[in-house]
């Protein structure tokens, strides 16, 4: 068992940021959504886009919900807009396990904006 992806619902710092039990610095909420800065940016624009609902990462939400999958990469989109990078351009990151960077056992999207993207990335 990794200790870093398979949290438990009941230790994660998502969920906590959801409950409002962790201040974060919020950009946008939705019935399904709460979306907030990155407290280590790597661009001008990083936000964390967060399903109010707990799933493991991207494949355990389309599987379980895919209905909220959808809505939720809505709502990316429409924080995309929101904070000016939809036109010029922006790149969504989903790392999933341990291998892929996922420091936080919730799914969550990066979007990440405001400069030029390099490929490949990290």
């Amino acid at each position: 068992m990794d200790p870093v992806y398979d949290q438990p619902m009941s230790d994660c710092l998502f969920c906590a940021i959801v409950a409002g039990d962790i201040p974060a610095a919020i950009v946008a909420e939705t019935r399904d959504t709460v979306a907030f800065r990155d407290i280590s940016p790597q661009a001008p624009v990083h936000v964390l886009v967060v399903p109010r609902a707990h799933h493991q990462d991207a494949a355990a939400l389309a599987s379980a919900d895919p209905a909220l999958a959808g809505r939720f990469l809505a709502d990316v989109a429409a924080v995309a807009e929101a904070e000016g990078v939809a036109g010029s351009g922006h790149r969504i990151v989903f790392n999933t396990g341990t291998d892929g960077g996922q420091t936080v056992g919730h799914v969550h999207a990066h979007l990440l904006g405001g400069r030029g993207m390099s490929w490949p990335p990290g």
